[in-house]
């Protein structure tokens, strides 16, 4: 379905990964509305992250959380992560996959469904850890329960956090006009951050986002978007940017036909 370019899309993406789903939704004719609601930068100092890295023959298993994880980590060490041939590498998602594929590192494990913590807690190779060193390759802060569940399997975890999260300066006026228009159709979020930072962001005029077609990734940022207010709210069945516009189409404001 094609659509004429007053069909605005918000796109919350971090700047520099905003890129292919704007092309994606101008080749369907709608007009995407870039506000990055996330910064992502790497954790400093980076000759710790080096250290970590030079000594990682210590883990059994290596669990990359995203494909952020994969490129900070390798940019913090000149592109590589030596010393792999004795670790098994876990892949949160088919993303992070590539990403690890792409510079390559074989993925021993990628959950075939789902692409969280749920998911490859669900794997059977991760049922019976007891003694296993693991470490977690992630940015700082995030969810515990995979290393929780870990631990409890007997693991021993550890983390190494090459990036952080912040919430970015930008200019909110564009979407201000849009919302004070009605003009804006859907808005995307892919991560309970981005949603928190938006509305963050937009203070008083948050609103006026809570009855426009929302679409998120996963089922828990749709549970956490109802909670604070949102009222129609579609899940992609992915968290590609494929998956993304997919069900961005399904999220198309009925109030104008009306």
């Amino acid at each position: 379905m094609n659509y004429t370019t007053d069909f605005k899309v918000l796109v919350t993406r971090p700047e520099k990964q905003a890129e292919n789903l704007c092309f994606l939704l101008e080749q369907i004719g709608a007009k995407p509305v870039k506000m990055p609601v996330l910064k992502i930068v790497a954790v400093e100092p980076i000759a710790k992250i080096r250290e970590a890295l030079s000594d990682i023959q210590q883990y059994q298993w290596l669990i990359f959380v995203s494909a952020n994880a994969v490129n900070f980590a390798l940019s913090a060490n000149n592109g590589k992560i030596p010393n792999l041939l004795g670790s098994k590498i876990i892949a949160i998602g088919q993303a992070t996959a590539s990403a690890l594929k792409n510079v390559g590192i074989d993925v021993d494990l990628v959950p075939k469904q789902g692409f969280n913590s749920e998911a490859v807690l669900a794997l059977p190779e991760l049922q019976q850890f007891n003694g296993v060193a693991c470490l977690i390759v992630r940015g700082q802060g995030g969810r515990e329960l995979l290393r929780e569940t870990l631990e409890e399997r007997g693991a021993r975890v550890e983390y190494l956090e090459v990036y952080r999260r912040m919430l970015p300066k930008v200019d909110t006026n564009p979407v201000y006009n849009l919302l004070d228009k009605k003009e804006l159709d859907v808005v995307t979020i892919t991560s309970v951050e981005a949603l928190n930072n938006l509305l963050k962001i937009l203070g008083s005029k948050k609103l006026q986002l809570f009855s426009i077609p929302l679409v998120v990734i996963s089922e828990r940022i749709g549970k956490m978007a109802a909670e604070l207010g949102f009222k129609q709210i579609i899940i992609s069945q992915q968290p590609t940017d494929t998956a993304l516009v997919e069900a961005i189409q399904k999220g198309r404001r009925s109030v104008r036909s009306n």
